[in-house]
């Protein structure tokens, strides 16, 4: 067998740079009070050595893990499969690689698993968390209050337990919806339906409350419930054409829901756009785009909500500060994008 190879100590630094262990041990580990000359010394000792410093002596001198907990309340399935996930954790991980911290990804597969979740973040193992997905009576809210880790949500309050101070990067949900039910208005449709998202998330909620706002107190048989999923954009526009087979328009809470409805109306020989056309949310283009036809959408810059999400919750952290004394939240802007459904 070779023999290991050894890794260079701090005190191999120190003697390389010339100056005590103690001197090194403050510029590797983010320390104060050591004059730059010096700085740039041991700066140099370490790149020439290739010193990895050890995270725990660091985090002694910092009182920083340089981690950050993403916490989805969703199952895994839901997580994997769907591509709004992917693209917000893609914007999470870029900004946090861009400032040297590591995502720590944690799931809630059921309720078993929140005081798991808060028992982590409340351990110290995490300098903050980004939490999204959240459902209306949530218990991880007031879970994550009470471990006092500063945090950023992805989504508007409005669950349980929801402090109104929170911190949220979301979108436009509800202006986002009334451009495109104004859109099909304006496209001469009069029985324009609406397949909602879960009304216990407040994206879902909003949308729905935007095509009130356009249509009213229409048909309430136009409004069908279902689950941001395609299976359930199938069975919610099985249900609208059983009980509405005029209906000529279709706004639907989010991309995947309306694929699901597309394949429906396929399948009951109607025509797209002709007969029935339809708008979703999101404009995750690997479903949009590929749709057939290709899918009308709202579009939200899903990556960029991630990267502001961590962005904020890393500003709050440099600062030293509380979460509520972190910058304001933010609401970005919807785009509709049309494209061949409507």
């Amino acid at each position: 067998m070779s023999e290991a190879v050894s890794r260079p100590t701090l005190e191999a630094v120190a003697a390389r740079a010339g100056v005590s262990r103690a001197t090194a041990s403050r510029v590797v580990n983010g320390g104060d009070g050591v004059r730059e000359p010096l700085v740039e010394r041991v700066r140099r000792a370490v790149e020439e050595l290739g010193y990895v410093p050890n995270q725990a002596a660091r985090s002694l001198v910092t009182k920083r893990h340089d981690a950050v907990a993403v916490v989805i309340a969703e199952p895994e399935t839901r997580i994997f499969t769907d591509p709004f996930f992917a693209l917000q954790l893609r914007g999470i991980s870029k900004e946090l690689t861009a400032h040297d911290n590591q995502l720590v990804l944690l799931l809630t597969e059921g309720r078993d698993d929140h005081a798991r979740v808060a028992r982590y973040l409340a351990g110290g193992h995490v300098d903050g968390a980004l939490v999204f997905s959240l459902h209306l009576d949530d218990p991880l809210p007031g879970l994550i209050e009470g471990a006092k880790v500063p945090t950023v949500f992805g989504g508007r309050p409005g669950w349980g337990g929801g402090s109104s101070s929170a911190v949220y990067v979301d979108c436009d949900n509800r202006g986002g919806a009334e451009e495109a039910v104004r859109h099909l208005v304006g496209l001469g449709r009069t029985r324009i339906a609406h397949i909602t998202g879960p009304l216990d998330q407040t994206s879902a909620a909003d949308r729905l409350q935007g095509y009130r706002d356009v249509m009213g107190e229409s048909d309430p048989r136009l409004v069908v419930g279902s689950d941001f999923t395609p299976g359930g954009g199938e069975r919610a526009m099985g249900e609208l054409l059983d009980r509405c087979p005029d209906v000529d328009a279709v706004f639907a809470a989010n991309d995947l829901t309306a694929v699901g409805a597309l394949r429906v109306l396929r399948e009951r020989g109607r025509r797209v756009p002709e007969d029935v056309a339809v708008i979703g949310f999101d404009d995750v283009l690997p479903v949009a785009g590929q749709s057939e036809p290709a899918l009308t959408t709202v579009r939200q810059d899903i990556e960029e909500m991630g990267r502001l999400m961590a962005r904020l919750l890393l500003s709050t952290l440099t600062r030293g500060e509380s979460v509520t004394g972190a910058p304001a939240s933010v609401v970005l802007p919807t785009t509709l994008i049309r494209r061949a459904t409507a």
